[in-house]
């Protein structure tokens, strides 16, 4: 997905919601710090999206949803989701990197920064998480000292911080093989 998909995604959420600003959590974040990513890495057609405080805020979002007109019409949609969908560090909100301007009809996003993306995507550990943590890590995005310091802020049990720690280690040590 393209910057300015992801930008198209959030003015409809604005007209839709009311909202002014939108957290976007998944892999579309990297738009934050990295709006001119290759497609290849952002090969999501969703864009998961945290609307302000109010739950049935965050429900109207389904009209831009899944196998919505919205969807149907651009290829891509917005997946409602919530601050429990994705395991993320202590301090997360502090990091949040603002989504370039961009044709976002004044509605403002704020994305994961890379580094607390990568965490999620760790703990989350689906094929397509640890595809997508070892391509950051092939190109460069992601430090290894930055990692580890921030599964020590994550809130998750000693047996799946160590499986964590592994992938981390094994993502870095075949890049560097």
């Amino acid at each position: 997905m393209k910057k300015q998909q992801v930008d198209h995604v959030l003015g409809a959420a604005g007209r839709i919601t009311g909202e002014k600003q939108f957290i976007i959590i998944g892999s579309q974040s990297l738009h934050g710090k990295y709006p001119d990513l290759a497609d290849e890495i952002l090969k999501s057609a969703e864009v998961d999206l945290i609307a302000g405080k109010s739950a049935a805020r965050t429900e109207c979002l389904n009209a831009i949803g899944y196998l919505s007109s919205f969807h149907e019409s651009f290829g891509y949609y917005a997946d409602p989701v919530d601050e429990k969908t994705a395991t993320l560090a202590k301090g997360w909100k502090g990091r949040l990197v603002n989504l370039p301007s961009g044709d976002t009809e004044g509605v403002k996003g704020l994305c994961l920064e890379p580094h607390d993306l990568a965490i999620a995507k760790y703990v989350a550990s689906r094929e397509k998480d640890r595809i997508f943590t070892r391509e950051l890590v092939r190109r460069g995005l992601l430090s290894e000292e930055r990692l580890r310091a921030l599964l020590q802020q994550t809130p998750v049990d000693p047996e799946e911080r160590e499986r964590i720690l592994r992938q981390i280690a094994a993502d870095f040590v075949a890049v560097r093989a």
